[in-house]
């Protein structure tokens, strides 16, 4: 870790939200009954609504989704053994909620913590975060390079096709230098979802699964992975080489508090306060907004709205030099300006003329 870390400031915030980083068996228990509940029942009312109207289906398909990534919150929690004290139970419940959101445990956990060791380190991106080029690594790519860049990063690619080639390919292997009990938990993972969508289609008709189950994981993975870019993916974000780099400044400056609308930050479990998250990712998510307006400081972390969210959107490019998101529409003009400001006179050049 950086000794950046050692500075008295920064110590004082991880001091700050030590008090909240305890789980409570109450609150857990009550989170999982108004959380997978609910699901359930949504689920029951969308099925028995496709008799009478699709339309009165998608309300329910939407409120369920919305429930899924609240259920996705509490295997977040519990991969970061904060949902529960117990490790067993956090395991057991985090298997059960990832078969129900279609996240392996094991995997994700491991992919997850090394996310949360690496964030916002430039010489260290790759590994469960989203591809992110520098201006100058861009300006030097191929061609194709560059178009697959694009192609990833436009935003029907990212949340369109992004959900299905994540959640429902890339999450069902695991990965080359992955453990036996990561393994296992993957084939858990995937046993579990084919024995409930079996179970589900004989019980209702594979149609019928299909009109309900697809568009719930569809806008869930969606909404799921809106979260997480615009978490981090906004204009003055925190991003630096190793050398330079700090583990508090990469949570607190590099990771935003979304600020969202009350029944929304419910439905999200709190996770706009992502900024406390990342500084200590043992607080559980009913904590979170407590810690937050404990810890003075926390409160001046960069706050983005609903609406302006949607500006980052146009954030394609880290740019080194100004610290900044840029669009690729800002790329041109940019390298333009960095290349001929590094292109000089050769000393005493118009003397020797």
């Amino acid at each position: 870790m950086n000794n950046k870390n050692n500075n008295p400031n920064q110590a004082q915030l991880k001091k700050g939200v030590a008090p909240y980083e305890k789980a409570n068996a109450k609150s857990s228990l009550r989170q999982l009954l108004n959380t997978l509940l609910p699901l359930f029942i949504l689920w029951a009312a969308a099925y028995m609504s496709l008799s009478v109207s699709y339309w009165l289906t998608l309300p329910f398909v939407i409120l369920a989704s919305g429930f899924v990534i609240r259920s996705f919150i509490i295997f977040h929690d519990c991969c970061h053994q904060s949902f529960f004290k117990n490790r067993k139970a956090n395991e057991i419940l985090g298997t059960i909620t990832g078969i129900i959101t279609m996240f392996p445990y094991r995997q994700w956990k491991r992919s997850h913590s090394i996310h949360h060791s690496t964030s916002s380190n430039l010489d260290k991106r790759g590994i469960g975060d989203m591809w992110l080029m520098t201006v100058e690594e861009y300006a030097a790519a191929s061609k194709w390079k560059k178009a697959y860049y694009r192609f990833y990063r436009n935003p029907l690619v990212m949340f369109g096709i992004g959900p299905i080639a994540v959640f429902l390919v890339e999450y069902r292997f695991n990965v080359k230098d992955a453990r036996r009990g990561e393994r296992i938990s993957t084939w858990v993972t995937n046993a579990g979802i084919l024995a409930l969508y079996g179970i589900l289609c004989w019980a209702l008709g594979w149609q019928n699964v299909l009109l309900v189950q697809l568009p719930i994981f569809w806008l869930s993975g969606a909404l799921g992975i809106w979260l997480f870019y615009v978490q981090h993916q906004f204009e003055d974000s925190y991003f630096e080489n190793e050398e330079d780099w700090s583990y508090v400044k990469a949570a607190v400056e590099g990771s935003s508090y979304y600020k969202l609308p009350k029944p929304l930050q419910w439905l999200t479990g709190n996770i706009g306060f992502h900024h406390v998250h990342h500084l200590s990712p043992r607080v559980p998510n009913y904590h979170l907004e407590e810690a937050h307006n404990a810890v003075p400081p926390l409160q001046h972390a960069t706050t983005i709205t609903l609406r302006h969210s949607l500006k980052s959107l146009k954030f394609k490019l880290w740019d080194e030099q100004n610290k900044r998101f840029v669009s690729f529409k800002q790329f041109k003009p940019l390298i333009a300006t960095t290349r001929s400001s590094t292109t000089s006179t050769p000393p005493f050049g118009n003397e020797v003329a």
